[in-house]
């Protein structure tokens, strides 16, 4: 194997807020995680509107001076300087953008959720094999160490059998007062409600614990049950969704919500956190926050009758507490790609593609339980890319 780290050169598809973030994190050395065996370079970025858009992003960040800025995203995928694309849009757009990246010939990072609903998943999933692309959906929170962690404690059975596992993600905020009904948070037309774009987090801690973790001759799709709450706009504001494993018997809660917040003051954070529980026969784990995850609690079961079976005493684990380089976390997943992608693997063995479309699929019960409806338009898997800013 050469010693030279493998290079993987990016594309960035949109400008908005989570692009930058991403990007900011590509620029920062992978040493500083102590990574050496991969590099990233930010190849060019691109806006739907305006090459100045894309230019002005690359500038904010300090991208390297040979970073192309473009003003469509077809001229983007047609870049052959690039790699794979980093897929940054609303949800709404994201199966007509990955469609068009991979058609490019380009491997794909796609922003969660991946599509709008599973059929589009299944048409990308088909897509990418037919072209021999490797293809992910971007669910930082599955790469932090802590994460995987958490999943090495859980596979060596140190809690025992899973039995529970509540999640809640919400942001204590009326984006409909505040922003009004065109925010993508309330918008239909964008794919909006609580579910898509934060209960995604809630459903990934229950998917971790209760079907990647577990055996794969019990990794089942769960019975799904919901309650959802909608705003004047026709999106979830408030969703609950109970999965029953039946696999393994066990149970998720996942919780979201725009109104009320899993940390109500953030000047008094709960310490240790419980925006996730995962409750085994001999103890429970909790992580402070769903989506960023910084320290997480073990709890041993005991009382007087059983005593205590576990082989661990009570800890709050603080080591993930600092992320390296300054960064936000992202670089982790980004990481990922590149090691893939050198190893000729077209999915990550972490956040694999049947995972994906099974977490989509019960986000498409929850949203049918609850009436939320989106415009045929960017339900479907054959509408054209006119109006999708290509």
């Amino acid at each position: 194997m050469s010693s030279e780290p493998f290079t993987l050169r990016w594309g960035i598809l949109a400008t908005g807020g989570i692009a930058t973030t991403f990007t900011k994190d590509l620029l920062i050395d992978p040493q500083t995680r102590d990574a050496s065996d991969i590099r990233h370079v930010v190849a060019a970025a691109a806006s739907s509107t305006s090459a100045s858009r894309a230019a002005e992003l690359l500038k904010s960040i300090n991208a390297p001076p040979t970073a192309r800025a473009y003003g469509s995203y077809t001229e983007l995928v047609s870049d052959p300087d690039i790699d794979i694309i980093y897929i940054a849009t609303p949800h709404s757009h994201h199966y007509h953008h990955a469609r068009l990246c991979l058609n490019a010939g380009k491997h794909l990072l796609v922003e969660k959720p991946i599509t709008v609903n599973a059929a589009q998943c299944q048409e990308l999933r088909k897509l990418a094999r037919e072209k021999g692309r490797f293809m992910m959906e971007a669910v930082w929170t599955r790469f932090f160490p802590l994460s995987r962690e958490v999943c090495s404690i859980i596979q060596e059975g140190k809690l025992g059998d899973i039995k529970r596992v509540f999640a809640d993600f919400s942001f204590w905020n009326d984006v409909q007062k505040e922003f009004g009904t065109q925010h993508r948070m309330v918008n239909p037309d964008l794919a909006g409600g609580a579910l898509l774009d934060l209960g995604i987090y809630s459903l990934t801690w229950l998917f971790m614990a209760l079907w990647h973790c577990q055996p794969a001759d019990k990794r089942q799709e769960p019975a799904v049950s919901s309650a959802v709450s909608k705003c004047a706009t026709g999106v979830d504001e408030t969703t609950t969704v109970l999965l029953r494993f039946p696999g393994s018997g066990a149970q998720g809660v996942a919780g979201t919500s725009i109104i009320v917040a899993t940390t109500p003051n953030a000047e008094h954070p709960n310490p240790g956190g419980d925006a996730v529980r995962i409750q085994g026969t001999l103890g429970d784990l909790t992580v402070d926050y769903a989506p960023r995850p910084r320290t997480y609690t073990l709890t041993p079961a005991v009382n007087e009758k059983r005593g205590k079976l576990a082989d661990f005493e009570y800890e709050v684990v603080e080591k993930f507490k600092e992320i390296p380089g300054g960064g936000h976390g992202m670089f982790w997943e980004a990481d990922e790609c590149a090691r893939c992608i050198r190893d000729g693997k077209l999915e990550s063995e972490i956040c694999g593609l049947e995972e994906t479309e099974v977490v989509m699929r019960v986000m498409d019960q929850v949203r049918r339980q609850g009436g939320v409806v989106y415009p045929d338009v960017i339900e479907s898997t054959e509408s054209p890319l006119d109006g999708f800013g290509v």
